[in-house]
């Protein structure tokens, strides 16, 4: 689905008024596959999508209104109510002090947290201990797997996006950046980076990653975001859901509904 971003000016009134005028506020950061911002700031992506299709079996009538902006940015409006809804979120404790998640999540990978490094760099990492002497680009707000994101000793460099990410690491102000395997070399492809440039160390972490819509604490007690959650759920039971993640290659939503659980323990 794509859409023409909202104004900066107009985003104030309505983050006090969406729930009123049946506007909905989306935070979308530039995450190819699942969302692109585009030059002319047309935006499409996976979030977007699934809100149509819940409009449309709800049938009930709301604007949806993409708000392009860093994954940092996002977070912190979604977490202060300046938007409504984000996508792709990894439920995390803490995060659940700052927003609500929805359930079920809509994507699913069975993947691993990989890190690369230069193709033509020395650098090994063949346990976790390894990381301990690299600096790490990571992206500002992210969250990664439970030891990685408690351990203060490592040198992780907050960056804005992955794209930042690679063009540090190409440039060797960086080490190592950490991603999601499945999705890493996708996005590098469509933000033109050169895959064959980079490698992956053998050091790699395991596990289901869940990705859920979220909404702010203020939509979240809404009517309109009750009925949101309620057609998610019917939709994902009736497996209707799966045709829609299908269009990015993620897996049915129907096959995990039964047995998800929080990325962090």
């Amino acid at each position: 689905m794509r859409m023409t971003f909202l104004s900066p000016c107009l985003l104030f009134l309505l983050a006090n008024f969406s729930c009123f005028a049946q506007q909905i506020n989306v935070a979308v950061d530039h995450a190819p596959p699942y969302s692109i911002i585009e030059d002319n700031g047309e935006v499409q992506g996976l979030i977007l999508d699934i809100l149509a299709t819940v409009q449309a079996q709800a049938g009930v009538d709301y604007q949806i209104n993409a708000v392009p902006c860093p994954f940092s940015r996002c977070m912190r409006m979604i977490a202060q109510g300046e938007v409504d809804v984000m996508g792709g979120l990894i439920r995390t404790p803490q995060r659940e002090k700052l927003i609500d998640f929805v359930e079920p999540a809509y994507m699913a990978l069975t993947s691993s947290f990989v890190f690369y490094a230069k193709q033509d760099s020395d650098i090994r990492v063949e346990q976790y201990t390894d990381l301990y002497t690299k600096r790490i680009a990571v992206m500002r707000g992210g969250v990664f797997y439970p030891r990685f994101d408690e351990d203060r000793q490592l040198n992780k460099v907050p960056v804005f996006s992955e794209q930042v990410a690679f063009d540090l690491l190409l440039k060797g102000r960086v080490d190592l950046v950490i991603a999601v395997e499945d999705t890493a070399e996708v996005a590098m492809e469509v933000l033109g980076q050169p895959i064959e440039k980079l490698k992956k160390v053998s050091y790699h972490h395991a596990q289901p990653i869940y990705g859920h819509m979220a909404m702010s604490k203020r939509f979240s007690g809404t009517e309109l975001a009750q009925t949101i959650r309620l057609t998610m759920k019917q939709l994902a039971e009736k497996k209707q859901l799966d045709a829609v993640v299908a269009k990015y290659k993620l897996p049915p939503v129907s096959e995990h509904i039964s047995d998800l659980v929080p990325a962090h323990p």
